[in-house]
C-alpha cells in the first residue's frame, strides 16, 4: 500500500484545451477517495494520469516516496477497474485473473494461490472454468475487480465500475466494494459522476468542476457545509434550492437574514430543510404554489413556485402530505438550515 500526491497536477492538449487545471490532492495510505463531479469535469482525465495512460503536462505525481511522472502504467504497482470491465473474452475467469500474474513471471504454484484467494474473498470460485460471456453483469465487474485484487497493487483505481449495472445490483455492488476496500486497506481513487455513490463510498470526497477541485471533504461535511454554490447544488438529492436574499427581504423576514455575512446575496436551503409546519424558532415563512406532487412511498417532492416570482424551488416531506396541485402553500425555514452564498462568485460567505 501506499499514499497518492498529485502537485500541481494539469493536462492540456494541442496547448490549447485544459482539462484539468492544477489539482492538488494527498490521498493517504489506505484511504479511499471518490473524485465526484459532471461529466467533462475531468475526473476520469486525473484518474488516468494517474494510472499512467495520460500524460502529464505539468505537476508532479508520487506513489509512495516515488515520483511517477515517466513511468509506464506497469511500473507504477496500481491496478485498473474499467467501466466496461475490459476482459478478455476468449479466456477463462481463471485466466483472466493469472494473466497479468503470468505476464510478472510469478510462479505456477503463487499464481494458484493467489486467484484462489482473490476468488474466494469475491465468492467467484464457482465461475473459475466460464467464460466472461456465460456471467451476468454483476459477475463479470467482480472477476474485473479480481483482475486487479490478485496483483496486490500499491492503489487501486476505479473508474465508474458500476455504470453499466442495474439499479439494485449497483447497490449490491456498492455495499460489496466498501466492504472489501475497509478489509484490504488499499488506497483506492474512485471516479463517478454519481453523488449518492459518493456519498456512501468515500472517506472523502474530491468535488471537481471544469478541471479544478471545488472542495475537499468528508461526505457529512460537504454536504452539511457546502463551500460553493457548484457543490451545494451538485451534492444532495433533490438539490439544494437557491433563494434570492433581495425577493425574501421584500417578504418580511423578522430579522432572521439581518446578520447574514456581508457580501450574501443568495441563500441556499435543503429540500429537507423546508417544513410544512412552523417550528418553535424564528424561521422564515414563504408563500408558493404547488405545481407537481411526486409520491415515492416513505417521502413526497414538492414542487413549488414562489409568490410573486418564477423561482423553481423543492420540498422534501415524509409520507404524502393532504395537497393538491395549484395549492397555495407556506413553508418555513429555520435560520441554522441557510447556506449564505455571494452569487457573482459563487462561493460561501461564512467561512
Amino acid at each position: 500500500m501506499a499514499s497518492i500526491t498529485l502537485e500541481g497536477l494539469k493536462k492540456s492538449y494541442d496547448g490549447k484545451i485544459q482539462a484539468v487545471k492544477g489539482i492538488d490532492l494527498e490521498v493517504a495510505d489506505g484511504e479511499f477517495i471518490v473524485l465526484v463531479g459532471p461529466s467533462g469535469c475531468g475526473k476520469s482525465t486525473l484518474l488516468r494520469m494517474v494510472a499512467g495512460l495520460e500524460t502529464i503536462s505539468q505537476g508532479e505525481l508520487r506513489i509512495g516516496e516515488r515520483r511517477v511522472n515517466d513511468l509506464e502504467p506497469a511500473e507504477r504497482d496500481i491496478a485498473m477497474v474499467f467501466q466496461n470491465y475490459a476482459l478478455y473474452p476468449h479466456m477463462t475467469v481463471f485466466d483472466n485473473l493469472a494473466y497479468g500474474l503470468k505476464n510478472r513471471g510469478f510462479k505456477r504454484h503463487d499464481i494458484e494461490r493467489r486467484v484462489a484467494d482473490t476468488a474466494r474473498m469475491l465468492e467467484i470460485e464457482t465461475f473459475l472454468t466460464r467464460k466472461p460471456r456465460q456471467l451476468s453483469g454483476g459477475q463479470r465487474q467482480r472477476v474485473a475487480m479480481g483482475r486487479a485484487l490478485v496483483r496486490e497493487p500499491a492503489a487501486f483505481l476505479l473508474d465508474e465500475p458500476l455504470s453499466n449495472l442495474d439499479a439494485k445490483l449497483r447497490v449490491q455492488m456498492r455495499v460489496e466494494i466498501k466492504q472489501l476496500q475497509r478489509r484490504l486497506k488499499t488506497t483506492s481513487l474512485y471516479v463517478t459522476h454519481d453523488q449518492l455513490e459518493a456519498m456512501t463510498l468515500g472517506d472523502r470526497l474530491v468535488v471537481l468542476n471544469q478541471g479544478q477541485i471545488e472542495q475537499v471533504g468528508t461526505p457529512m461535511e460537504i454536504y452539511t457545509r457546502p463551500a460553493t454554490m457548484f457543490v451545494a447544488t451538485f451534492i444532495g438529492s433533490p438539490a439544494m434550492n437557491m433563494l434570492p436574499v433581495d425577493y425574501l427581504k421584500e417578504r418580511g423576514t423578522n430579522g432572521v437574514l439581518d446578520n447574514l455575512p456581508q457580501g450574501t446575496d443568495i441563500v441556499g436551503v435543503r429540500p429537507d430543510d423546508m417544513r410544512m409546519q412552523a417550528p418553535a424558532q424564528p424561521h422564515l415563512v414563504v408563500e408558493s404554489t404547488l405545481e407537481l406532487l411526486e409520491a415515492a412511498g416513505a417521502e413526497s417532492h414538492l414542487y413549488v413556485r414562489l409568490a410573486g416570482s418564477e423561482q423553481p424551488t423543492v420540498i422534501r416531506t415524509s409520507g404524502q402530505p393532504p395537497v393538491a396541485e395549484g395549492e397555495t402553500l407556506r413553508f418555513h425555514v429555520i435560520r441554522d438550515a441557510l447556506h449564505p452564498f455571494n452569487r457573482d462568485t459563487g462561493q460561501r460567505t461564512d467561512c
